[in-house]
């Protein structure tokens, strides 16, 4: 219920609140109209002055309209959590670890790929966030979660795929996770913004041709393809977890020799072609990442403070008014104790020392100490 700008959210339930006001109410009004008429012979009637059961009448009053709880609405954005949900689709095959990325071009395009999921996850603080990898195959490394936390740390030490396990990459290998993340947001959580960021070299080395995203495009809101690499290429070392980094050694190109006979270090080429497409399927712009570098740019048109123009965002919150209330219930019950207090002093009646007579009706003799009375009226 609302009136003037104030809606009531009774602090019990209004049947429970109407058994106790009620009965209470009626009582001070019929002692007031009581009160207020003369008794026999017109002399004022017994108890309680007809004000006293007013003010009482008006401090039931008081009771109940807090009760009733009236509030003033204030609708805010809720920046605690943003009603956003961002998948980030990170590739970890071998060609990931190519060595073109960085302003000298010798850092791996990993290291591009642990820089943007944090800075994306810094730049929409309290969404909901989930990670799927794919290499020979896709998985979901972490379900959807607030924890940020989690994110940068799964990003600051996940490892591609062994070298000697790998089958070669297709672009199309997170589809069916991707589809089944997206439908779960959208059935558990319809009024969120989901954003996809695919993050991959768009390279593609084994047989078949990829599926498309199109399918999935109605399910997001935003969000980018990133792609790393050059198209001079870099060389990528093997990956074994039993052997250090720096003794690892550079995959071979086995289908190429040299002049001298010798073998070739394997190159990855960025397939720009191939990631533009899947961002045109997916309806998200493509950004070539070179070098770390900022990220608000891709997350500015769906900035959590923003996309809630449909009211997605909006948080409606009732703060009770019940102070001035309460303040004047205080004071009605302050008034009514002073008046009870007055009262009792007033009915304790010490009249001066009296004599009482003797049953002879002679008087007692002189110097005899009189017997003191004290009447106490209640």
């Amino acid at each position: 219920m609302t009136l003037a700008g104030t809606t009531l959210q009774p602090l019990v339930p209004v049947w429970a609140l109407a058994l106790l006001v009620l009965p209470l109410l009626g009582l001070a009004v019929w002692q007031a109209v009581v009160a207020g008429r003369p008794g026999p012979g017109g002399a004022p009637r017994a108890g309680a002055p007809r004000g006293a059961w007013l003010r009482r009448a008006g401090a039931v009053v008081l009771l109940g309209i807090i009760g009733l709880g009236p509030s003033v609405a204030s609708t805010d954005r809720d920046t605690s959590v943003a009603n956003v949900d961002m998948f980030f689709v990170v590739d970890r095959t071998g060609s990931m670890a190519a060595e073109d990325y960085g302003p000298q071009g010798g850092q791996e395009r990993l290291d591009g790929v642990r820089h943007d999921i944090t800075s994306l996850t810094e730049a929409i603080p309290g969404a909901r966030y989930s990670i799927i990898s794919f290499d020979s195959q896709a998985s979901r490394q972490l379900p959807l979660t607030t924890d940020a936390r989690a994110i940068t740390s799964w990003a600051d030490t996940f490892h591609r795929e062994i070298t000697r396990y790998s089958q070669g990459s297709l672009t199309d290998r997170p589809l069916d996770e991707l589809r089944s993340a997206l439908q779960g947001s959208a059935e558990q959580h319809p009024a969120n913004v989901r954003l996809v960021f695919f993050l991959s070299d768009g390279e593609q080395t084994a047989e078949g041709e990829p599926r498309s995203f199109a399918d999935l495009a109605p399910l997001v809101d935003g969000g980018a393809v990133l792609g790393y690499g050059t198209s001079e290429g870099g060389r990528m070392k093997e990956y074994d977890p039993d052997v250090a980094p720096e003794d690892a050694e550079y995959i071979i190109d086995w289908s190429q020799q040299s002049e001298d006979g010798e073998p070739v270090e394997a190159l990855s080429v960025i397939d720009e072609e191939t990631l533009t497409a899947l961002a045109e399927q997916l309806g998200v712009p493509y950004v070539h990442r070179q070098e770390p570098g900022e990220t608000a740019s891709l997350v500015a048109g769906v900035d959590p403070q923003q996309v809630a123009a449909d009211g997605r965002r909006d948080v409606t919150a009732y703060r009770p008014v019940v102070w001035p209330f309460a303040l004047a219930l205080v004071a009605l019950l302050g008034v009514e104790a002073w008046f009870w207090a007055r009262s009792a002093s007033r009915s304790l009646v010490r009249p001066a020392a009296a004599t009482d007579a003797p049953s002879t009706g002679g008087s007692p003799p002189s110097g005899a100490p009189a017997a003191d009375r004290v009447e106490v009226r209640r």
